[in-house]
């Protein structure tokens, strides 16, 4: 029997839009080995490794009428060398070229009757580097348990793992008939899957009730943020089809530095760094700031259950006003973790996420929770998204190719020009911004004014940067 999508797998297709294509990616920079890396061999990788996500060769088809959700089918005329792909840079490749032909593929949205995913070798990049771009359909690599296929092709040592012989045949795919009488049969079996999707968009509400006698403080709370409006912002617009790319390196220790000065989380500074990014763009394009000022993210923050459970971690979505208007750099760090303390602490973790799955906005992953935010209700509600997601702190290799850096690309919900990802790997903190290309020519100076807001900070960690830190 064909594996049907669920309701929220199938939301992400049909929120799908020409400017709001939803797919998610990832950029790894490797150090080429000394035999070197070329297509054929990244081609083999894969045929040897897809094995561990059959998803990676099954593409959908809709059952007719939309009578049920589509289904999952094997791809009978699958060809791994249509999605494994190449491109080259002109030779030396600079990291900025590197990032124009990353917005320039992520722009393009995947082939809906293939397979939903694709990967790009990209040679040339200076100092005898490439790089390895993925772009995957979030209605496939949705859920916390979810692989990507950038995942598989990695190992822990330079020595690739050795793999069994993949013996896969395609199942036969199911006719219009079949796809019918399967989705009348499951409706049978199943009267409530009629609801599922009701039902999903409520489960949080329902969680939310449980501890509702504990956490009413939060849920109000919480109630209160999604209805107050956040600040007017220049993030806020119409967007096209077109992106631009931006990237930002930093130092784990640095982070952790900070959070040693003055306390709080790490995800506490770098939402503290943030803040102050923001603040200097916002002041390059003469914006009007107020010490009130504040933007809103939408953080997706990965959570231990409350009961013991097998299932890995749980998400909760925050909503936490930024201090843009804030000065004074460790105040701002003050600010985020109080606020973000308080959340944690009254339960308006919980009520967010329920009152934003309300309206179709979270999903049940981090990167994931930026795609789910597609509704025309984005502006009234954030002004951007910020999905941090931790690596591990040791180097993986790819055919023997050391990764040296890894970028998130997250995609764009309406109305949304710039959305943020960084994933923490092997001491560094790299930051993906993905952005809309008319509304953020000068993504490059964003990415250079995290830089510049994490150098702010970490000055305030000698006695002498105290003494320089502005009092509000």
């Amino acid at each position: 029997m064909a594996d049907r999508l669920s309701p929220l797998d199938a939301s992400f297709l049909y929120l799908e839009e020409a400017t709001t294509p939803m797919h998610v990616g990832s950029v790894a920079v490797f150090e080429a080995p000394a035999d070197g890396f070329d297509h054929d061999r990244l081609v083999q990788l894969i045929r040897t490794r897809i094995a561990f996500v059959p998803r990676y060769r099954q593409r959908i088809r809709r059952v007719p009428g939309r009578f049920a959700n589509p289904v999952w089918v094997d791809d009978e005329s699958f060809d791994v060398t249509y999605h494994v792909r190449r491109s080259a840079l002109p030779r030396p490749g600079t990291d900025g070229q590197l990032r124009e032909l990353v917005a320039r593929i992520m722009s393009r949205p995947l082939d809906l009757a293939r397979p939903l995913w694709e990967m790009y070798l990209i040679e040339g990049l200076e100092g005898g580097r490439f790089a390895i771009l993925t772009k995957s359909h979030h209605a496939m690599v949705d859920g916390m348990a979810a692989v990507d296929i950038g995942q598989v092709i990695l190992d822990v040592t330079p020595e690739p793992r050795q793999m069994g012989t993949d013996v896969w045949r395609p199942a036969r795919e199911p006719s219009s008939f079949e796809l019918l009488a399967g989705g009348m049969a499951d409706a049978l079996r199943s009267p409530a899957t009629i609801m599922e999707s009701v039902r999903v968009g409520l489960s949080d509400v329902r969680e939310s009730a449980v501890g509702i006698g504990r956490n009413m403080a939060g849920v109000l709370s919480a109630a209160a943020t999604v209805v107050r409006p956040p600040d007017s912002s220049p993030l806020n617009v119409e967007i096209g089809e077109q992106r631009r790319y931006g990237t930002a390196d930093t130092q784990l220790d640095d982070y952790k530095r900070i959070r040693k000065a003055h306390g709080g989380t790490v995800n506490d500074v770098v939402l503290a760094v943030l803040a102050g990014a923001l603040r200097e763009w916002l002041m390059t394009r003469g914006e009007n700031l107020s010490p009130r000022s504040t933007m809103r993210a939408l953080v997706p923050v990965s959570v231990q259950p409350e009961t013991d459970s097998t299932e890995g971690n749980h998400v909760a979505a925050f909503l936490c006003d930024l201090p843009v208007g804030e000065p004074d750099p460790v105040v701002r760090l003050q600010r985020v973790a109080f606020e973000m303390g308080q959340l944690k602490s009254s339960g308006q973790a919980m009520g967010a996420q329920a009152l934003v799955g309300l309206t179709g906005f979270a999903p049940p992953t981090l990167h994931a929770a930026g795609a789910r935010a597609a509704s025309g209700l984005t502006r009234r509600v954030w002004n951007l998204v910020v999905t941090n997601v931790p690596g591990p702190q040791f180097p993986l290799y790819a055919g023997g190719s050391k990764m040296v850096a890894a970028y998130p690309v997250v995609p764009l919900a309406k109305n949304q020009a710039v959305s943020v990802g960084l994933t923490s790997y092997d001491g560094g903190v790299y930051f993906g911004l993905n952005a809309d290309r008319d509304a953020m020519p000068d993504i490059d100076v964003l990415s250079d004014c995290i830089v510049a807001a994490l150098s702010e900070l970490l000055d305030t960690t000698t006695p002498s940067g105290r003494r320089r830190t502005v009092k509000a």
